[in-house]
């Protein structure tokens, strides 16, 4: 997932896909300790678009909130 695409999200499907990736992140990790992981690298891949989620999240979290007259 690409920042761009990211940046395109509203602040709902971040979460949504935040919560997505955990949940894959966690299968991913259980099936690399039982032996059926055969791509490897997917781990890492995963690992880095949650950073970029979070990374995501905690910018707009600084920037504060949108006022809207």
């Amino acid at each position: 997932m690409k920042s761009a695409e990211i940046r395109q999200l509203s602040t709902e499907e971040l979460a949504r896909k935040l919560k997505t990736l955990e949940e894959d992140f966690f299968k991913t990790r259980l099936q690399k300790h039982t032996g059926q992981l055969s791509n490897t690298a997917q781990l890492g891949n995963v690992r880095k678009d949650i950073a970029r989620l979070k990374t995501e999240m905690n910018a707009r979290l600084a920037a504060g909130p949108v006022v809207q007259e």
